[in-house]
């Protein structure tokens, strides 16, 4: 990167374990290597986020990244959407949907709404909405029929 100035500088300090990105510039963009699809996507602020979560999955809960989805199209409504993150279990069924947004975000009934959109049409037991900054985790209590606040971060899938 030439340009002079830390892009770091920039970005946000998070709520969740910094990582060494690999950044680069490209034509006045700043890109961020994703290493699950192994390309650079540009750098936006829910990207930033999107990719803490990444690292903080995989690096310090131990998550395997081969069952980690980023982006998984569905339908919805006859419209086309995508999740942020899934993560599935060995029997290849959907354990975690995590909806990231930009740290300027703030996690309304909005975001809840739209994620709990996705989470019904996927039907894991567990839901996080994160900002970067703040994060609220769900899950499923079977016997209530419903999600449920949670404390705690699901373990890793089994």
């Amino acid at each position: 990167m030439n340009s002079g100035q830390d892009p770091l500088v920039k970005l946000p300090h998070l709520n969740l374990p910094s990582f060494e990105p690999n950044l680069q510039e490209s034509n006045g963009r700043l890109l961020i290597f994703d290493s699950l699809r192994k390309k650079n996507l540009l750098l936006t602020p829910e990207e930033w986020v999107r990719q803490h979560w990444i690292h903080y999955l995989i690096r310090h809960l131990d998550y395997p990244a081969g069952l980690v989805s980023i982006e998984k199209g569905m339908k919805y409504n006859q419209l086309q959407k995508r999740t942020d993150l899934v993560v599935f279990d060995r029997e290849g069924k959907a354990y975690l949907l995590i909806e990231c947004k930009a740290p300027e975000i703030s996690l309304n009934e909005n975001v809840l709404r739209q994620a709990m959109t996705y989470h019904q049409k996927i039907q894991c037991p567990h839901l996080i909405l994160s900002n970067g900054l703040k994060h609220l985790v769900f899950s499923w209590v079977e016997a209530e029929q419903k999600l449920v606040q949670s404390t705690d971060l699901p373990h890793k899938p089994k």
